[in-house]
């Protein structure tokens, strides 16, 4: 007897740097090995949005917002119903997923990615593909029928799927849009295959709050803090907004060094700063120079997008994530 299930799973995202592609999982694992005997090939029960429980037991419970909250004259929000779906996207995959991916490329060290076919300049000046993905720091993607040249571009730092490999490249499927790409080698860093994901970490752009959470078990997730946070802004031409998207945390620095604008003086530095994508951070209060102490809150939090492209949070909050969440096993969701 054959036993035929049709499974289709879709994940919308409002964004303005790229589209997100919805599309059934009709090359998934789940399809490939429906038509064999069932009794050696188990079924995955895949979970809901609705099977996803998100329970309150906070370990930093300083400036914790609520559910709801005020500002100016309106409310704003934790988008329970988005992070539940991104919650169920993570547990499923991982039922079935066997090689985790890091799309690398910081500060082009991997090698400046090749020009895409089609590609233009953006308000800073900067080479982008036809998403606005910007040509630097990024990693080129090429279509499964072309190794000559890329498409599109992906921000350091995606996670993805592994797919199968040939000499030089490997077949990828970034989580985010859930398009198969091969990718040079160079640009990817295989994650441990004993890594599961059980620490996750929400960065809401509308909201400007970020929430993170921890998987106790199977559907059950504990929210760990609720705080305030201050995106990545567009003023050209050098504060960039956040990116959207799904990141692995890739590296931490106790103080994060910048320079000012426009030289090569420094400008301060960020204390407990974890890096998930290009030079985007999670770090606590920026202090400038000539103030070399912490600065643990501004009252500039939560409200409006202020940072480079990094994410801002009060500097105990950013020491708590940077104790917290482990290198390459933590998830950073950027939402809109």
């Amino acid at each position: 007897m054959l036993f035929i299930l049709f499974i289709i799973y879709s994940c919308t995202e409002s964004t303005a740097n790229r589209k997100v592609i919805n599309q059934p999982h009709t090359d998934s694992l789940f399809v490939k090995g429906l038509l064999t005997d069932p009794s050696k090939t188990p079924i995955v029960k895949r979970l809901s949005e609705q099977q996803i429980s998100v329970l309150k037991n906070l370990i930093y419970d300083q400036y914790t917002l609520n559910d709801t909250f005020p500002y100016k004259d309106t409310f704003r929000i934790f988008q329970w119903d988005k992070i539940k779906k991104r919650l169920a996207l993570l547990e499923n995959l991982q039922k079935y997923t066997k090689k985790w991916l890091v799309l690398q490329n910081y500060k082009n060290r991997n090698g400046e990615a090749p020009l895409v076919k089609v590609y233009k300049r953006n308000n800073y000046q900067r080479i982008t593909d036809t998403l606005g993905i910007e040509r630097y720091q990024s990693i080129p993607l090429y279509a499964l029928n072309d190794t000559l040249t890329p498409e599109l571009y992906a921000h350091d730092g995606e996670l993805a799927e592994y797919v199968e490999e040939s000499e030089k490249f490997m077949k990828v499927k970034p989580v985010y849009t859930r398009k198969k790409w091969w990718v040079p080698k160079r640009y990817i860093k295989q994650i441990s295959d004993t890594v599961v994901f059980k620490k996750a970490i929400f960065v809401d752009r509308t909201n400007q709050n970020i929430a993170t959470l921890e998987r106790i078990a199977e559907g059950q997730w504990l929210i760990r803090s609720m705080n305030p946070a201050t995106t990545g802004r567009h003023a050209p031409p050098y504060a960039q907004e956040t990116p959207l998207g799904i990141f692995v945390l890739q590296d931490k620095k106790i103080k994060m060094v910048f320079l000012k604008d426009g030289s090569q003086e420094t400008g301060g530095y960020a204390p407990y700063a974890s890096r998930f994508t290009d030079g985007a951070y999670i770090h606590g209060v920026p202090v400038n120079v000539p103030r070399t102490e912490i600065i643990e809150y501004s009252r500039s939090l939560g409200t409006t997008p202020r940072s480079h492209m990094c994410v801002r949070n009060a500097s105990s909050h950013a020491k708590f994530i940077f104790e917290w969440a482990p290198i390459h096993a933590t998830i950073i969701f950027v939402l809109e």
